[in-house]
């Protein structure tokens, strides 16, 4: 319920603050609005407000502005000078380009207050690299806190205020074809130095997980103590409890969480896994105890268990911004976003991306419910992620969408007059057929998603 609640507020704000980008531009530019609808289809609530009916529809997902226009129907002379369609080039861009710049602006405005409230993020002391990752081979270390960055070329440090920040700036010059310097230290402050890491290597096309992993800076740094056994499970017929930290497995050591259950995956991939000799630390005594992982399947790849929590919870800090700095950083994250999803849209167009990174209403839901359990802040955060969306979706240059109407004024514009009614149909039927696939995928990728396919 509390999804789906997420949801409809989700898809509610956004189409609204989409609309009346519409709205406010229109009236300001002296063009009559007759209908301000929310959703389309049966009307399910409407309202006379002066000149303008507002309405809610039965289809959520999406919303419209109707506008006096002669190609629409008869208009009365005495209204001729307040149809859209007499307004001037400009004045009509700007009422079609004020509904994707309204989502861009609330963007900036969710990202800053999320700052402003403040989340709890992991600190960015890194746990082990992924073995054959960029960080592994510069000689990044569990343990090792990274405190600040700067392009490999220039002496431009920034701070780092958290693991999250970490990876968005690695993903993003990994994208940008950029390396990185990183300065680091040991997670006490001691012993300061620097790591290059050379992103361009790695010609990303994708910010997906498997970047990350080619990365290396998986996760946050964790002490390698059990937490909760599963009653019946390896773990617990080994005689391990809650609270033993592991020191070895194999005679080799363990240097944190991330390291160990790694050891315990790998058990299980060639096959039924043998059983392991662990060194622990119970209430100051060491002992040695035996454990035979059992093996599952887990997306499609088979892996080791032992049916415990393993790693202690990863140090965090509340990371707030000043209203200045809020919104600075809001600017930038908008603008970094927007940037990234045009890229995406580019490579998917050319094949370099997969469309598997297209997704629908389900996959949106599932991270409206998740953000807003873990909070306000987390919230407005995944709102902003979804507004830059829209506003980017709808300046991609299709028929049918905002980007496609200033497309046709554009068109307009360099060759002194309107385009066809005969071209503007054959375009709109086509960029119709273009949105229902982009939808029907999206939609496919999500239940795919869903049931473990992808």
């Amino acid at each position: 319920m509390n999804t789906l609640l997420a949801f409809l507020v989700t898809l509610g704000v956004l189409i609204v603050v989409h609309e009346w980008g519409h709205f406010r531009v229109a009236r300001a530019c002296g063009v009559k609005v007759l209908k301000f609808s929310i959703g389309f289809g049966p009307t399910l609530w409407k309202r006379q407000i002066g000149e303008t009916e507002w309405a809610i529809s039965a289809l959520p997902l999406g919303g419209f502005v109707r506008m006096l226009d002669e190609r629409e129907g008869p208009v009365a002379p005495e209204e001729v000078h307040r149809a859209f369609n007499r307004k001037t080039l400009l004045q009509r861009s700007a009422v079609v380009a004020a509904g994707p710049v309204a989502n861009l602006v609330l963007a900036v405005l969710l990202y800053a207050a999320s700052s402003w409230i403040g989340t709890q993020e992991p600190r960015a002391v890194i746990g082990s690299p992924a073995a054959g990752s960029l960080a592994a081979h510069a000689g990044l270390q569990a343990g090792e806190w990274v405190r600040r960055w700067s392009p490999a070329d220039a002496e431009q440090w920034q701070d780092v205020a958290s693991l999250t920040d970490l990876r968005w700036q690695l993903t993003r010059a990994a994208l940008d074809d950029h390396d990185l310097r990183l300065e680091v230290t040991s997670s006490g402050g001691s012993g300061r130095r620097e790591v290059v890491l050379p992103l361009s290597s790695l010609e990303a096309s994708e910010a997906d997980a498997e970047l990350v992993r080619r990365i290396g800076l998986v996760s946050a740094y964790s002490e390698p103590v059990l937490g909760d056994i599963k009653p019946g499970g390896p773990a617990e017929r080994a005689g391990l409890q809650a609270g033993d930290r592991v020191l070895r497995v194999d005679g080799r050591d363990v240097v944190d969480a991330t390291s160990l259950r790694a050891r315990i995956r790998a058990s299980g991939a060639q096959g039924e896994p043998v059983p392991q000799s662990w060194l622990i630390e119970r209430a100051g005594r060491s002992m040695v105890i035996e454990i035979r992982p059992v093996r599952v399947e887990d997306q499609g790849v088979q892996i080791g268990r032992i049916e415990a929590v393993v790693g202690s919870r990863p140090q965090t800090d509340l990371v707030t911004l000043g209203f200045a700095e809020g919104l600075q950083q809001g600017a930038v994250r908008t603008w970094d976003m927007s940037m990234m999803s045009l890229r995406m849209f580019g490579r998917m167009l050319i094949g370099e991306a997969s469309l598997k990174n297209l997704s629908g209403p389900l996959t949106i839901a599932d991270y409206a419910g998740q953000s807003a359990e873990l909070g306000l802040a987390y919230y407005l955060g995944f709102l902003a992620v979804v507004s830059v969306s829209l506003g980017v979706l709808n300046l991609l240059p299709l028929p049918m969408l905002d980007g496609g109407h200033l497309l046709y004024y554009l068109i307009e514009g360099a060759i002194g007059r309107p385009i066809s009614d005969l071209w503007t149909a054959r375009l709109q039927r086509g960029g119709f057929m273009v949105i229902l696939l982009m939808m029907s995928l999206a939609l496919y990728n999500d239940v795919a998603r869903y049931l473990g396919l992808h």
